[in-house]
């Protein structure tokens, strides 16, 4: 059974967690945001309105998850004082043990979210490496365990662009998952993936390694201010080759955006409205832009710490072993699995949360 001794460490933890989370100074900016949407001209503008509330919503969140932990550990500390009285049983205590521990697991957790933009809704892109046919349906294959991942925890899942590969597979695909923490969960997953398994295209049953790349970056809200210069931008539209029905075929409302300053280029035919693919095409680059942002901030902040273990964008980050034995492991994290197939059916969440708890928010 618990003693007062492990309580007083749990408390350690939750005070910690205080500190590390800013709940105080969450719960001043909370009252001063509340205060303004008693203002009669709140609404005037909608636009800084819904920000507003979205911002409360967020710091609600955390002030909430906290008091919530903090109950549980006063429940147990009461239980604990009710048992020696001979008030309540060891059952009792033991369930409210576990429930403290969850919670604070939880919330120790979340911490390693606690970035701005971990809340964001994710992009994520994957295009095949060189290898044809083979890579190309690794490809297909990653958007599948990707789409299988975003199902089983409840995210929103928008194909914004697609492309089919001859004769198997995928040129490329663009995903936007929105959700709790959607990019805070996906950001980990940014880099080169291998596979190495009996190829299904080789007559002559040999082993293959393919190569496919995953980006994801932070859809940016309008809180984000990125100024895009429209001379610095060209246009192209073309026919969508998704599966978007015969309609999406019969018109150019597919667009290609290409930023001249950096080379970015984005295509999006996510509707049939070409104008609609241009705004957002458009909010995709902006989020781009902020994503160069943050990656230019963390290299910097490498820097001033010295870190020895540090995340190389676009590098390898995890193989996939089919054959001759099957394994998956993150070669960042040391993190492996011998179950490749429930890997690539989307259970993600042990790599995910590994990776986020060593490189995730630092405490």
């Amino acid at each position: 059974m618990i003693s007062e001794q492990q309580i007083s460490a749990l408390n350690k933890r939750k005070e910690d967690l205080f500190k590390f989370l800013n709940i105080q100074q969450k719960q001043v900016q909370l009252q001063e945001k509340e205060k303004l949407t008693h203002n009669s001209n709140f609404w005037n503008n909608s636009d800084k309105a819904q920000q507003i509330l979205k911002q409360i919503s967020k710091l609600k969140f955390w002030i909430n998850t906290y008091q919530k932990l903090e109950k549980d550990l006063d429940e147990l500390s009461i239980l604990l004082e009710f048992f020696k009285e001979g008030e309540a049983v060891e059952l009792e205590i033991q369930q409210q043990e576990k429930k403290a521990i969850l919670a604070i697991e939880d919330l120790e957790f979340k911490n390693m979210l606690s970035a701005d933009e971990d809340e964001m809704p994710a992009i994520l892109t994957i295009n095949p490496g060189a290898g044809g046919t083979e890579s190309q349906d690794w490809a297909e294959m990653i958007m599948r365990m990707y789409l299988m991942w975003g199902e089983k925890n409840g995210y929103k899942i928008k194909e914004l662009d697609f492309h089919k590969a001859d004769p198997a597979g995928i040129k490329s695909v663009t995903l936007e998952f929105e959700g709790e923490f959607a990019f805070g969960h996906l950001k980990g997953e940014n880099g080169v993936h291998r596979l190495v398994r009996i190829s299904p295209f080789d007559s002559n049953a040999k082993r293959h390694t393919s190569f496919a790349s995953v980006f994801v970056y932070p859809l940016a809200d309008d809180s984000i201010d990125i100024i895009i210069d429209p001379s610095e931008i060209s246009w192209d539209t073309f026919r969508s080759s998704g599966a978007g029905g015969q309609g999406v075929n019969k018109i150019e409302s597919a667009v290609r955006l290409k930023h001249q300053p950096t080379g970015i280029i984005i295509e999006n035919s996510e509707t049939r409205s070409q104008l609609e693919n241009k705004d957002k095409a458009l909010k995709l680059l902006k989020s781009q832009l902020y994503e160069l942002e943050l990656r230019k901030k963390q290299e910097e902040k490498d820097k001033l710490e010295g870190n020895k273990k540090k995340i190389e964008w676009g590098s390898q980050i995890r193989n996939y072993v089919l054959h001759p034995y099957k394994l998956v492991k993150d070669l960042r994290t040391n993190f492996e699995s011998s179950n490749p197939d429930a890997i690539l059916d989307g259970d993600l969440n042990d790599f995910i949360k590994a990776y986020l708890m060593e490189f995730g928010q630092k405490r």
